[in-house]
């Protein structure tokens, strides 16, 4: 065998020995909690290893050594970290930068014994070296110590390297806006701490035959508890939600941070997400708004992911406003559209759709973190086929009357008294105006559609006349009284036009619904007659017709796409149609451009987008 082929293996060897030392760090609870933010160098370092105030950790890699060596060398270094010996405020505080940006070797000396001290506890990997008895003073006070006296030859040598501790370059401003400002390592080794401590008396328990949980309580579990012991506005919504934490789940549907059904009262909680208890308050808040304020519902044909998109530039928004939690890095947040609604940012969008298409929500690229009816066939046959959690739902069964829009219109606006009463300070103006929107809902299509009646077909009222006797006052005819009398040519000026899309697209419920409401509110108008246009690949003027008799005469033709254009435009040209009268067009929205010139609405089915901007009100029948 040739000296390269030796030389290679032995280097592959090596290579295996330090993965394998690390994986065993990573099985440990707390270490495993600093690894995350870690990384290994694949450069190579003298002695053992060094790692730097970013957590990159260069191994030796020339050195000769077992996996439990190396993970015995790890684990001292990453608890430099957790300990925070190389944060800028202790090594502020201890003097301990050199001019040439090195770290004091007094100072890295006195950090390796409090690291020693720690590690007793630990118990990862094999020791490589003999440890004599430690002081048990601190870090601060060794230094100053060793720093009159010398280090003591014992403790010389307890480090990885000569030291074991180095500063990377400081990031520049543009590196910190762009990849900002890393969890400090004390947070992330109290979080393993926490972890450890839940996991030891789980264990405990389950030997006991107490254990009820399924699963150990992540910082998702405690931010959603405070939100209901501490938060008023979202408190009862909280109470209202499971957490669905299956890495399984969010893997195959690849949920970055997290996503929320409002339906089945769901936040699915990605645990691989590498999250703070504030950035997990943030996330959650985050979702169940989307849920309390019904985004799942309020698409009405526009492009789902691009709406999902400009609810989140909303929701951040208010959140960053009101200081709940913290802005995890990556999210959605734009100063700019301050105060905008999720409508105007949707707009803003749609005018470079390339960008907005790369932008990323907390769930997936494909169906963002709104879960729902809109999601394509597969992805709504997936989530079906998923586990659901046992728990009934807090609003029960919709099916034997209990609705889930009111569920979450009562906990959002008690949330909102309960958050002014106890002080909790102001809301931005967006929230609380949509949460109050919530108390008073939109009026439905047919009622709308009959206020757009009153305001564009005007019915002149009959008027009193002595040319003609009251037929009511037939006791007292020795006394004249006034009759009631139709102005001249009000049949004649009362009406409007109807462009019907009769194309075999056209969804017989729609035109029964549509028909139905027109008929009602023009007979009780007194209004005798429609001018009514059929419409699918040409016009065919049916001329006036009697409106309780229009859906009568309607004939769905089938010949595939609409074209009404022409419809509108033989209205308009009429001799015999008023100059002022309105035109309504019911379609299916699989339609060319229209362009009326006089006023007119559009009946479309719920959930259908129009090709083009409306410029007349568009009425959605549900």
């Amino acid at each position: 065998m040739s000296n390269a082929r030796v030389e290679a293996k032995r280097r592959e060897r090596r290579n295996k020995a330090i993965a394998d030392g690390w994986a065993q760090v990573r099985a440990h609870t707390v270490l495993d909690h600093l690894a995350r933010g870690a990384s290994l160098s694949q450069e190579s370092a003298d002695g053992w290893a060094v790692v730097t105030d970013r957590g990159v950790v260069t191994p030796n890699r020339g050195r000769d050594a077992e996996p439990g060596e190396w993970a015995w060398v790890f684990a001292h270094l990453l608890l430099h970290l957790g300990l925070g010996h190389l944060d800028e405020d202790r090594l502020t505080e201890a003097e301990a930068v050199t001019p040439a940006r090195e770290v004091d070797p007094v100072y890295a000396a006195a950090c390796c014994v409090a690291v020693h001290r720690f590690a007793e506890a630990v118990h990862v990997g094999t020791p490589v070296l003999d440890l004599p008895e430690l002081p048990g003073t601190d870090e601060f006070a060794l230094t100053r110590a060793w720093r009159e006296t010398g280090v003591p030859a014992p403790f010389a040598d307890l480090g990885t390297g000569r030291p074991c501790l180095a500063l990377a370059e400081p990031l520049s401003r543009w590196q910190l806006q762009y990849h900002g400002k890393p969890d400090p390592w004390t947070e992330r080794f109290a979080r393993g701490l926490i972890a450890s401590a839940t996991e030891a008396m789980e264990r405990a328990a389950d030997a006991r035959g107490q254990t009820r949980h399924r699963r150990a309580l992540g910082e998702w579990d405690r931010a959603l508890s405070w939100f209901v012991s501490s938060f008023p506005l979202l408190g009862a919504v909280a109470a209202g939600f499971t957490l669905v934490v299956d890495a399984d789940v969010v893997r195959s549907w690849d949920i970055a941070l997290a996503a929320v059904d409002a339906e089945h009262g769901e936040i699915y909680v990605n645990p691989a997400a590498d999250l703070t208890a504030e950035e997990w308050r943030f996330v959650l808040a985050h979702e169940m708004l989307h849920a309390a304020l019904r985004h799942d519902r309020r698409a009405l044909g526009r492009d789902p992911y691009l709406w999902n998109v400009a609810c989140d530039y909303v929701i951040n928004g208010w959140l960053v406003a009101m200081g709940v939690g913290e802005l995890p890095h990556g999210v959605l947040h734009d100063q700019q559209l301050t105060g905008m609604s999720a409508e105007s940012v949707y707009d803003t969008l749609t005018t470079d759709l390339r960008r907005a298409r790369k932008l990323v929500t907390l769930g997936s690229r494909e169906a963002g973190d709104v879960l729902g009816d809109w999601l394509s066939e597969p992805d709504a046959v997936r989530r079906r086929s998923s586990k659901r959690s046992a728990r009934p739902m807090p609003w029960g069964d919709r099916a034997h009357g209990v609705d889930l829009d009111e569920f979450y219109r009562r906990a959002m606006t008690q949330g909102l008294e309960y958050h002014h009463a106890q002080g909790r300070g102001l809301l931005p103006a967006g929230l609380e105006q949509e949460i109050r929107a919530l108390d008073h809902p939109p009026l439905p299509w047919d009622a709308r559609l009959a206020r757009w009646f009153d305001e564009h077909v005007r019915v002149e009222l009959p008027v009193r006349s002595y040319a003609r006797a009251s037929r009511r006052q037939s006791a007292t005819p020795d006394i004249p009284r006034p009759g009631r009398v139709r102005p001249e040519g009000l049949d004649r000026r009362v009406t409007f036009g109807v462009v019907l899309d009769t194309s075999g697209s056209m969804n017989a419920e729609l035109l029964g619904k549509a028909l139905g409401a027109i008929a009602s509110y023009a007979l009780a108008r007194d209004v005798p007659a429609a001018r009514v246009v059929f419409c699918d690949a040409v016009a065919y003027d049916a001329g006036y017709l009697a409106v309780e008799d229009i859906a009568g005469r309607v004939k769905v033709r089938g010949r595939g796409g609409t074209i009404l254009q022409p419809g509108v435009d033989l209205l308009e040209r009429a001799a015999d149609f008023p100059a002022d009268g309105p035109i309504l067009i019911i379609t299916d929205a699989q339609c060319d451009h229209v362009r009326p010139r006089r006023e007119h609405a559009y009946l479309v089915p719920r959930g259908a987008r129009l090709p083009f901007v409306a410029r007349g009100p568009v009425f959605r029948v549900a």
